[in-house]
């Protein structure tokens, strides 16, 4: 970062508002000018020279582009103190504190609005969904044994990938240092946006993206899961080497999928490329794409079983979770 251009571009109110939505919360275009009460092309302008500044990042999502601050870095130590100079002016200067305060008030709008697009969606599609959830054992139990088969180590860097709705991007994020969110669908980004936003800013990225050519470098990922993704995939031995180029060496991916079944309707219904997969099936593409595979969890209590298949990319060893000291 040059010092000069980004004094420049910090020398006016709105750009300043604008650094202290970001920190907050990722943003559109349209939904920082609904914030600010100002026309988009203004906004527009004021984004521009941010982002030439290095201070705000663009990204694209259909027609719609959302903006962030960039992920603080070891080396970007200047970006850091900004934006908690920043921070402390909101609590010193009252004028400043004032329109921030107006600013989070019109934030709660644009999370309202984001919640009520979701609910709106789930309303849509609730009964096939409930229908489907009838034939394999319950969300909750589901859960609790995915994150039980992730409690032996950190889950560090994680990436959700066909996020749906978001629920285990979220359900993970406690554990995970960062989580990224991806789905193909831009509708089902929205959804998953509706969920993640009362995470902290920075601690989740939503980013669009096909499981067959993910849009990331090599070894990104501490953590990779697959909850009900599997199924859809024409070759998902593609995508689970796929997957593997973007995990860690020592790091893990997580299977979360149907054990082989009959359920021909599912095609039709759901879409379903494929009913569920064997054991030694989802062995051997795990060890082709250079995974070690761990003894599956299987859930029965349905027509469906529902399998947890863990594998560990060759390489270091994750690190393992300390135990926790007990205090008297």
């Amino acid at each position: 970062m040059q010092i000069e251009t980004i004094i420049k571009s910090l020398a006016d109110p709105t750009r300043l508002r604008i650094m202290r939505l970001l920190a907050a919360m990722e943003l559109a275009v349209g939904e920082l000018a609904q914030v600010l009460e100002q026309s988009q092309p203004r906004v527009s302008r004021h984004v521009g020279i941010l982002c030439d500044a290095g201070l705000a990042e663009r990204r694209r999502e259909g027609s719609w582009v959302f903006l962030h601050t960039p992920s603080i870095a070891e080396d970007n130590a200047l970006l850091d103190a900004i934006i908690q100079l920043l921070a402390t002016a909101e609590r010193e200067d009252a004028g400043f504190a004032r329109q921030c305060l107006e600013d989070r008030r019109q934030l709660a709008a644009i999370r309202a609005a984001r919640e009520e697009t979701a609910q709106a969606y789930f309303t849509r599609h609730a009964g096939e969904w409930d229908e489907l959830r009838q034939l394999h054992s319950s969300d909750a139990q589901v859960e609790k044994a995915l994150v039980d088969a992730l409690a032996d180590a950190n889950l560090g860097d994680l990436l959700d990938i066909g996020t749906g709705t978001g629920r285990i991007a979220e359900l993970l994020s406690e554990g995970a240092s960062k989580v990224t969110a991806l789905d193909k669908s831009l509708e089902m980004l929205k959804l998953a946006r509706a969920k993640l936003q009362h995470l902290p800013a920075g601690k989740a990225e939503l980013v669009p993206g096909d499981f067959t050519d993910l849009p990331f470098a090599e070894a990104q990922f501490d953590t990779v899961v697959l909850h009900q993704v599997l199924h859809f995939a024409q070759e998902p031995e593609l995508v689970l080497q796929e997957a593997a180029r973007v995990t860690r060496p020592g790091g893990r991916i997580a299977i979360v999928d149907f054990a082989a079944h009959n359920h021909e309707e599912l095609r039709t219904r759901y879409a379903h490329t494929r009913l569920g997969f064997a054991d030694n099936q989802i062995k051997q593409m795990l060890r082709d794409a250079g995974y070690t595979a761990k003894a599956p969890v299987a859930l029965e209590g349905g027509e469906l079983v529902v399998k947890i298949w863990i594998g560990q990319r060759k390489g270091a060893q994750t690190a393992k979770v300390q135990p926790k000291e007990h205090t008297a």
